[in-house]
């Protein structure tokens, strides 16, 4: 899916995705990533739900947000409570999506100004 509006001048922006790739300011990626408005971590260094782990969550909680969405890539899969309890314990919001509607999400609540941190994943 091609977004119409681009915002581009106000940090990372997802501008294109599809099950394949996610296009960031016009730059493809087709590896799971993570990001905000102002970093982006090219290789998150997973490739399905289930390989998901604290280091990766670790990896998010870095970029110091006040909400977390996660990818799941191309369906919604809720990965086991324990594994993200790390955020909860931090006080943080957390959402899982499907990949396509977490880079959604994301642009809505980042051009609302939102600390947000898309974890997404590309299987």
């Amino acid at each position: 899916m091609k977004f119409a509006q681009d915002y581009q001048n106000e940090g990372y922006v997802i501008t294109a995705y599809d099950e394949a790739s996610i296009t960031i300011n016009e730059k493809p990626f087709h590896q799971s990533l993570v990001l905000n408005n102002t970093r982006l971590r090219e290789n998150w260094g997973i490739a399905d739900i289930v390989q998901l782990q604290a280091q990766h969550i670790e990896q998010l909680l870095e970029m110091e947000p006040e909400l977390i969405l996660i990818g799941t890539g191309k369906r919604l899969v809720f990965p086991e409570v324990e594994i993200y309890s790390g955020i909860i314990r931090h006080g943080i919001g957390v959402d899982f999506m499907d990949t396509g509607a977490a880079c959604r999400t994301y642009n809505v609540l980042m051009s609302e100004g939102r600390n947000v941190v898309a974890g997404l994943i590309i299987e």
